[in-house]
């Protein structure tokens, strides 16, 4: 007799084989470079469920360029595994050819001259006509936010997330849940959760004072039911808030994986019927997969926070682990067979949001150049141009971060600048304007100051060395980070499967080429300090002064981070 797992294994097997993963439907185009809207939305419809799943949208309502990493490192078991797989080795994978459609939306290489061919990507109007396309075809579909949504642009900052609420609300979603929101400060976070239409979301948000759940803010889920079925849809916040953000923003709330907590939130939805359970998590990837071996009873995990973007669900035990990418490039459809309580196959295909391709809702548009309207002026100022393409995935550089760098050493007068390695920012190709926009895209934050202090080149490793392990710790319930700190003025060797402590080595100062002393003490400057009172100019108008002198940004290629057994 097929085990439930061996069955799900063949559903993924006869998916990848005949296209019903979406993937293959779109890869299989290459030949003639040409891409039309109904291509892109084919599908073939499946049992009795469909769920939508968008994700880390970072507040990017208009069309972007943005390049997918060429370094992800896995560590531990996830060495070499999927989304640790990048480049040529994730087109051989998945079986990519150079220069297709799904090359340019899925991989990093030859990123410019693809992007002239292909266009930019996303744009919440082309998001709705997609959304609005699976509803006509599964009017029931459940439309699933997976956080970082109120965060990354000029105008959620100055509207303190107003206009990706308006905008959100349009789209009509089921349910989300939160990282970056919270750093709109616990008040105003309050406010708009309050206001909301539909479900927010977070098993794991709890008083901080009682470590208790909040219920009435926050319910740990929601039950729906759609195509005859009873459905649960578990909310899981990004656990660690409090170490990646400022605490200070929102000391009323605790937050944390709290897997015991999910699995008992598990068992409850099952006790009262649920026939399908949905955790719809900000976790990222690695700590979902390992979440699913230890949680048991959840069917589907939509996957959020690292931005990975996988034309192929993973199966962990018997749950599917989705993952859809970032800054609105993609939408998650997944179609699901439900029969006596439970998951008996599923279909599943992530759409690129090519945006000369997918035709704009007139009606989101509207409402998108709304919010828009009074910031234009601002936005459209054109600060200067870039014969560099900026970007700002990897695991240890991007090109916007040198930018970054640079314009912290010149304006601050410093000897090394650290830039956090957040994944979100867009990318701009050579010969592009840079705009007031675009220099926001890459910076914008509640806590955007641009601190100068005096380091002891033994506290620079110090940073260095935790920021690594939260990065590469083998236990994937210890990553709390983003990518590696971005540094200019020094270079560094870094052996990632080290113990912490003994990652980093080989500090040396550029400037000079000498090591670092851990004695001396170094002029650093930087931003998004979690520390609170952290003055300074904010990064933004640094970054803006910095582009005004150079006119047109040239970049030396970045050579100073040396990597063993990456």
């Amino acid at each position: 007799m097929i085990s439930r797992r061996d069955f799900l294994q063949v559903s993924m097997a006869a998916s990848a084989l005949i296209g019903a993963s979406g993937f293959g439907n779109w890869s299989r185009l290459a030949a003639q470079q040409r891409l039309t809207q109904d291509q892109l939305l084919n599908f073939d419809t499946f049992g009795n469920v469909s769920l939508i799943h968008v994700t880390d949208i970072h507040a990017q309502l208009k069309p972007i360029y943005f390049r997918e990493p060429s370094v992800n490192i896995g560590v531990g078991r996830n060495r070499g595994e999927v989304p640790h797989v990048t480049g040529a080795d994730f087109r051989r994978l998945y079986g990519i050819e150079d220069g297709s459609p799904s090359h340019y939306a899925l991989s990093s290489g030859d990123f410019s001259s693809l992007a002239q061919a292909y266009g930019k990507v996303g744009g919440l109007d082309r998001v709705s006509t997609v959304i609005n396309s699976i509803r006509a075809d599964r009017p029931d579909a459940l439309l699933l936010d997976g956080g970082d949504t109120w965060h990354g642009s000029y105008t959620c900052h100055h509207t303190q997330g107003q206009d990706m609420v308006n905008v959100m609300n349009g789209l009509k979603p089921d349910a989300m849940t939160f990282h970056w929101e919270f750093t709109l400060g616990a008040d105003r976070v309050t406010e708009l959760v309050e206001g909301l239409p539909f479900a927010a979301l977070g098993q794991n948000i709890f008083d901080a004072e009682w470590d208790e759940p909040l219920p009435d803010l926050f319910p740990p889920y929601k039950f729906f039911e759609r195509g005859g079925v009873k459905i649960a849809v578990i909310g899981q916040a990004f656990p660690y808030l409090p170490i990646a953000n400022p605490r200070w923003m929102f000391p009323e709330f605790s937050f944390g994986i709290r897997d015991e907590n999910m699995q008992a939130m598990v068992d409850e939805v099952r006790a009262q019927g649920a026939e399908l359970v949905v955790a719809l998590s900000h976790n990222g990837f690695d700590v979902d997969k390992k979440m699913a071996s230890v949680v048991t009873g959840i069917d589907v995990i939509l996957s959020g926070h690292t931005h990975d973007a996988l034309p192929e669900p993973v199966l962990v035990g018997e749950t599917i682990i989705v993952a859809s990418g970032s800054n609105g490039k993609f939408v998650s459809r997944v179609d699901l067979d439900v029969r006596d309580g439970r998951m008996m196959g599923f279909r599943h295909k992530l759409i690129p949001i090519f945006s000369d391709v997918i035709e704009p809702d007139a009606a989101m548009t509207k409402l998108i150049d709304e919010q828009r309207a009074p910031f234009e002026t601002q936005l459209k100022e054109v600060i200067g141009t870039t014969d560099e393409l900026l970007y700002r995935r990897g695991n240890f550089n991007g090109t916007w971060d040198d930018l970054i760098c640079n314009a912290l050493i010149s304006e601050r007068d410093a000897d090394i600048a650290m830039s956090p390695g957040v994944r979100w920012g867009p990318s701009l190709i050579p010969g592009d304007d840079i705009t007031r926009e675009d220099i926001w895209n890459v910076t914008s934050m509640s806590y955007g100051e641009a601190y100068r202090s005096e380091m002891t080149g033994e506290f620079i490793k110090v940073i260095l060395e935790d920021v690594a392990d939260n990065i590469f710790n083998p236990d994937p319930y210890y990553q709390q980070g983003g990518d590696m700190v971005r540094i200019g003025g020094m270079g560094y060797r870094i052996d990632v499967t080290k113990p912490q402590g003994e990652r980093i080595s080989e500090m040396t100062l550029l400037k000079t080429g000498e090591a670092i002393d851990p004695a001396k003490t170094y002029v650093v400057a930087g931003w998004a300090s979690v520390n609170e009172g952290t003055e300074g100019p904010m990064i933004w108008d640094v970054v803006e002064d910095h582009i005004r002198k150079q006119g047109t940004v040239k970049l030396d290629p970045n050579t100073s981070v040396e990597v063993v057994n990456g």
